[in-house]
């Protein structure tokens, strides 16, 4: 007889579901699939690449203990914690990922199924802005919001692509020090978070999943260097898609031992007898919401044997600005900045001006989203420069930067004017506290806003 458990209104498994977990998991299926009635658990990290090093707003005094700047808490958008790139909302148990990846600066990553950009940012706080991060989302709507996520953290050392996996293969052959796949999966993790999940859940969809994983990994593991290391992980709970993609692995690539990772409290080991009963496979990582307060998540770390890649570059990228281009760039930034990048790195895309990563490779032939910092656009005669810019530098690294009171910095954000005192007309970059928030001009004391119309948004007060 199957177990038969009344879920709530807003959480109805599929009967197919409740049976594959009764089996798989005996004893604790009642307590698992109580589990989905409860709330998602939330979470967000401080972004430790700004100078201001706590939230203004958000409450860390609920650290994730297995997250270096992880905290459970809800996150509100409208808020300079937010707008600044200062904090970015993350479900808790996805922070492990990062945590397990862990790259060094100066290494180079790549995310390959990076959006909407937790993995990504995450990946980038341990690397201090140095080395390269190539961040690739094949859905181009969600590309674009990886680029803003990325944007907004205000990261310099990396790309954003829009590549299917087996065409940035061709581009990047064993080229990355570490290679993560979060790879589209069946989503069963997160059913608690995102219910429309379970609509299109059936029994075979666990299956086809794993087949595109399998494809995904095939193409990871040919960027991935001697050496390396590969992060896999997936927000389900299907062995079909964890530890069984992870036995594949093993038997088709001779080159890759799997490596330890660690656990924490409620952590619970891989199960080899959910696929060709591998001892080797306990090495990987389950977390389960009936013993942690997180959603979902399976997570295994692999390494690549043979020597250690010694990071030589065939073809990097060169600089394609006109002179002019650089005039109309220097009037701007040797007004508002104390170092500005070298012509050197500069990389015009379309009418808007980059900063790309130091040895970015040649991106001929490859759809970028991004390709570096957005610096600003050129326009008739002048140049404009770009959030990007202000997001990805501190307050100490502009000249003569303009403080804002959090009145100011509400109407900014609204898109309104507002007027400051002994201040030089030009433009500046505008700082709330610590934080770099954007751009405006000075025209007779009075700040121009250029503050992108789409990101704008009103805060209201409550009226007492």
């Amino acid at each position: 007889m199957l177990l038969n458990l009344e879920m709530s209104e807003s959480m109805q498994l599929p009967a197919a579901f409740i049976e594959k977990y009764t089996k798989l998991l005996g004893q604790q299926a009642p307590e698992f699939l109580e589990s989905f009635n409860e709330g998602p658990a939330k979470g967000f990290r401080v972004n430790p690449l700004k100078a201001q090093k706590q939230p203004l707003v958000h409450a860390i005094s609920d650290p994730v203990s297995y997250s270096e700047f992880g905290y459970y808490g809800s996150v509100s958008g409208k808020t300079v914690d937010h707008q600044s790139g200062l904090i970015y909302s993350q479900e808790p148990s996805a922070m492990y990922v990062g945590e397990v990846a862990h790259p060094k600066p100066g290494e180079r990553v790549l995310d390959l199924c990076a959006a909407p950009g937790g993995k990504t940012t995450h990946l980038a706080s341990f690397m201090a802005q140095e080395g390269l991060l190539v961040s690739n989302e094949i859905n181009r709507k969600r590309a674009d919001i990886l680029a803003e996520n990325v944007e907004r953290f205000g990261l310099k050392n990396t790309i954003v692509t829009n590549e299917s996996p087996e065409t940035l293969e061709h581009h990047f052959p064993e080229f990355f020090d570490v290679v993560v796949v979060d790879a589209p999966c069946s989503g069963e993790g997160m059913f608690r978070k995102d219910h429309e999940a379970v609509q299109y859940w059936t029994s075979d969809y666990p299956a086809s999943c794993a087949n595109r994983q399998k494809k995904i990994l095939a193409s990871a593991l040919k960027m991935l260097a001697p050496g390396g290391r590969l992060i896999y992980s997936t927000c389900t709970f299907a062995p079909e898609e964890d530890e069984q993609n992870i036995a594949w692995l093993l038997k088709n690539y001779a080159d890759l031992q799997i490596l330890p990772i660690k656990k924490y409290a409620g952590m619970d080991n891989g199960r080899p007898e959910w696929a060709d009963g591998n001892p080797q496979l306990a090495e990987t990582l389950r977390i389960f919401p009936h013993k942690m307060r997180g959603e979902g998540h399976f997570i295994a770390q692999l390494k690549k044997q043979g020597q250690v890649s010694t990071h030589k570059l065939s073809k990097t990228q060169k600089t394609n600005v006109t002179k002019q281009q650089k005039q109309d760039w220097h009037k701007i930034a040797d007004q508002l900045l104390i170092s500005p990048v070298p012509d050197s790195r500069l990389l015009a895309f379309g009418d808007y001006l980059y900063a790309m990563p130091v040895e970015l490779p040649n991106l001929d032939d490859l759809q970028v989203v991004r390709p570096g910092v957005n610096l600003g656009v050129f326009k008739k005669n002048r140049f404009e420069p770009a959030l990007p810019l202000a997001l990805a530098e501190q307050p100490q690294d502009f000249i003569d930067p303009v403080a804002v009171t959090i009145a100011q910095w509400e109407k900014y954000v609204h898109g309104d004017t507002f007027m400051v005192t002994e201040v030089k007309s030009g433009w500046h970059v505008l700082c709330y506290q610590n934080l770099t928030i954007g751009f405006g001009k000075v025209v007779n004391g009075v700040v121009k806003n250029f503050y992108p119309k789409k990101f704008r948004f009103e805060i209201k007060h409550d009226a007492f």
